[in-house]
């Protein structure tokens, strides 16, 4: 007999957990909504959690460590640095197209936080500096005069055509970002080779 272990239990709380507040925000997951989706007690949940903050906190720390592991070995195939800057766009247009696609949750969630001190909203800014630090290092190893600059204009953009997809349904947002980051790219090469003159 297949006895659930706490582990399990925990794992099974966060992946609803997840998947609800991704589909539908935070305050349309309610605390019923979760022990009947997860099939959980109530009680089972406050043995992991102390509140649904904490929850909703837990359930996003786990969400950045596998898109940020998902997104860099997809953006990472590329075989040099300027190919692996523009596959951030491929990368990411493959994503709206995806099924259940609705833009990105740190985002989303942050929209229902006013508090800039929120743990939600501290988690988004997280993720968001993690993919920031990423994208600094791929325009790093590109060889770029302003690698902090550059990372910061090109993470406007996937933030932008994460948003106009979502927003628009308009999957070739992403194509428009990349057209947008090449020129980036090409100017601040450019830029560089004035430097070196």
């Amino acid at each position: 007999m297949n006895e659930i272990t706490s582990n399990d239990t925990r794992d099974i709380i966060l992946d609803v957990t997840e998947k609800l507040i991704y589909k539908s925000g935070i305050a349309a997951t309610g605390m019923d909504l979760l022990v009947k989706t997860a099939g959980v007690s109530r009680k089972s949940i406050y043995r992991y959690f102390t509140s649904k903050e904490a929850l909703t906190v837990a359930a996003l720390q786990r969400r950045d460590v596998r898109w940020m592991h998902w997104f860099q070995t997809e953006v990472n195939k590329a075989p040099s640095p300027v190919e692996r800057l523009l596959n951030l766009f491929t990368v990411l247009k493959d994503w709206f197209a995806s099924e259940g696609f609705r833009g990105c949750a740190f985002i989303n969630t942050s929209g229902e936080t006013g508090d800039p001190q929120d743990p939600v909203r501290l988690v988004a800014k997280e993720h968001k500096q993690k993919l920031l630090d990423y994208v600094c290092e791929l325009c790093t190893e590109h060889g770029v005069h302003d690698p902090e600059a550059l990372a910061k204009q090109l993470l406007i953009l996937i933030d932008g055509a994460i948003t106009v997809a979502l927003v628009m349904g308009d999957h070739s947002a992403a194509d428009n970002a990349q057209c947008i980051a090449r020129t980036l790219l090409d100017l601040s090469l450019f830029k560089q080779d004035q430097l070196a003159v």
